[in-house]
């Protein structure tokens, strides 16, 4: 941990002397010792490796079929997560079922390990649906698309989990983009202000669309969250068991009443913003292959073949669990249909009311105008 967490962790001691950032697992795929965070995944199995494997592997698929689904005109839109899969289910996989999750609309990965059904996770780009599965079945809000939204809710919720006597943490998600709005800074200053329970992490993949992170951080991101008085790491975002350790950090920093921890995780968006986006009008090739050698799953699959694990069996279950995950993907997204015109009035408002049920009775007499009208 950074020494910024000085005056705030007792522990602070034991993270001194790490490098710019927390890493266990080198792009090569060693094993390296860290005394601060080794304890902190010392109960990772070779078994929940393998499964960690496993996840990132699926994610991956699911981002591939969704972009060719997009691509083949299924999907109105796509945010592919290529090259930050790490960063996302390392740590997902830290939390418990009763935190919650806030996140932008990239966090494809968080919402697999959630437990969000695959086709849901398809309902809002296919325009099916405003937003796709019940919040308070997995524990993660629906994706935020305006940018730094997600992390004043999230401190809200913490805020509430510490009104109601329970350990149970929020996490919120976003860019390194998203740092520079408004409303990041300002859920970092109630959070401090109050302690709230809340981890922020933040997926630094170098690229804000098409504007590179040096151009709005003259200094790591980490370094922005002790000036509102909330202790920092820096984490390397492609290694799956580094971002575990450190979330766990956090969310242990969270339960035991010390507040909130800003995550830095760094990592690399290897494909566009979104599918409409080219990013090869701005990003040069040498910066791609660079980042491509530090890639997440090949990084974690060295380190297994080094311990033996990386079987054909192990291969063969991944990549049979890859496939079944991508047909039902497929399957799922062109058995959405459209929904009926006059749902839009549904769900609007907790109680229904005059005022919107006039809005039905009027959009209802516009479509009557056509062939079909509406039911």
């Amino acid at each position: 941990m950074r020494s910024t967490m000085a005056g705030h962790d007792p522990r602070e001691a034991e993270f001194l002397g790490q490098e710019d950032f927390v890493q266990l697992v080198t792009p090569a795929g060693e094993r390296i010792p860290s005394p601060g965070f080794d304890p902190w995944v010392a109960d990772v199995t070779d078994e929940q490796l393998a499964d960690l494997y496993e996840d990132l592997s699926v994610v991956r698929r699911i981002d591939t079929e969704a972009t060719a689904l997009q691509r083949q005109g299924e999907l109105g839109l796509w945010p592919p997560l290529l090259g930050q899969e790490a960063a996302q289910i390392g740590s997902a996989r830290a939390l418990r079922s009763d935190d919650f999750v806030f996140t932008s609309y990239r966090e494809n990965a968080v919402a697999y390990c959630r437990g969000v059904k695959i086709t849901d996770l398809l309902r809002v780009w296919r325009g099916t649906s405003h937003g796709g599965w019940n919040p308070y079945d997995v524990g993660m809000a629906v994706p935020a698309v305006v940018i730094g939204a997600q992390t004043l809710h999230a401190t809200g919720y913490a805020l509430g989990c510490a009104k109601d006597g329970v350990d149970s943490v929020a996490v919120a998600y976003f860019g390194d983009g998203a740092t520079s709005q408004g409303d990041v800074n300002e859920a970092m200053v109630f959070a401090a202000t109050f302690k709230a329970p809340v981890v922020f992490f933040c997926q630094n993949n170098q690229w804000a669309i098409s504007e590179p992170v040096t151009l709005q951080a003259q200094a790591h991101i980490s370094e922005r969250a002790p000036g509102f008085g909330i202790p920092s790491l820096r984490v390397d975002g492609n290694d799956v068991l580094a971002v575990m350790a450190a979330t766990r950090v956090a969310l242990d920093r969270a339960r035991n009443g010390d507040g909130p921890t800003f995550i830095e995780a760094v990592t690399y968006r290897m494909g566009p913003h979104t599918t409409s986006d080219d990013p090869t009008r701005y990003r040069d090739r040498d910066e791609l292959e660079e980042w491509a050698a530090k890639d997440p799953i090949s990084r974690l699959g060295a380190l297994l073949d080094s311990k033996g694990l990386l079987t054909d069996e192990l291969t063969a279950r991944v990549t049979a669990r890859a496939d079944e995950v991508a047909r039902e993907l497929r399957a799922g997204c062109l058995a959405l249909t459209a929904p009926e015109p006059l749902t839009l009035f549904d769900n609007v408002y907790a109680t229904p009311h005059r005022g919107l049920d006039r809005q039905r009775s009027q959009y209802a007499a516009y479509l009557a105008m056509f062939d079909g009208g509406a039911e």
